[in-house]
């Protein structure tokens, strides 16, 4: 019985993913665990934590490329935009931002600050602000209270 309501759920996955989504949800309240699909919830629950994960890191980008614009770029324009994208950013990393997720921010930042910062080198010198690319920090020059906290360059 269990195995062809695994199967059923499988065929489901495939046919109708939010269908399956709102039956696993359903089984699970049930306690009926013999009925679930594990080999795909599983995969589902993982890609939750991945999404999740890329989220987070996708925010703390914009806020370092635009600190480091407003901070190193002579540009009068767009720097209202710049700040107000890193407030943007800054209000969903912390509504996102878990104790775990916040591990692994400290552990990938200064591999996420070195991608970067050389993106944000190529875009100053495809301005013309070869000076500003040339000043940029080698190491992130910014704490995680500074990304994610009201502080301004």
């Amino acid at each position: 019985m269990a195995t062809k309501l695994q199967d059923r759920a499988a065929k489901l996955y495939d046919a109708d993913f939010y269908a399956w989504v709102e039956e696993q949800a359903a089984r699970l309240r049930a306690r009926e665990f013999e009925a679930l699909d594990l080999d795909n919830l599983i995969e589902e629950v993982e890609a939750l934590g991945r999404a999740e994960k890329s989220s987070m890191l996708n925010n703390a980008s914009v806020i370092i490329e635009h600190l480091l614009k407003r901070e190193h770029s002579p540009a009068p324009e767009p720097r209202n935009t710049w700040r107000a994208s890193v407030r943007e950013h800054r209000r969903r990393l912390r509504r996102d931002l878990t104790p775990r997720l916040r591990q692994i921010l400290a552990a990938e930042l200064p591999t996420l600050y070195g991608e970067i910062r050389d993106d944000t080198a190529a875009l100053l010198r495809d301005y013309g602000e070869d000076a500003a690319a040339d000043a940029l920090p080698e190491t992130c020059p910014y704490t995680l209270d500074r990304i994610t906290g009201d502080w301004w360059p």
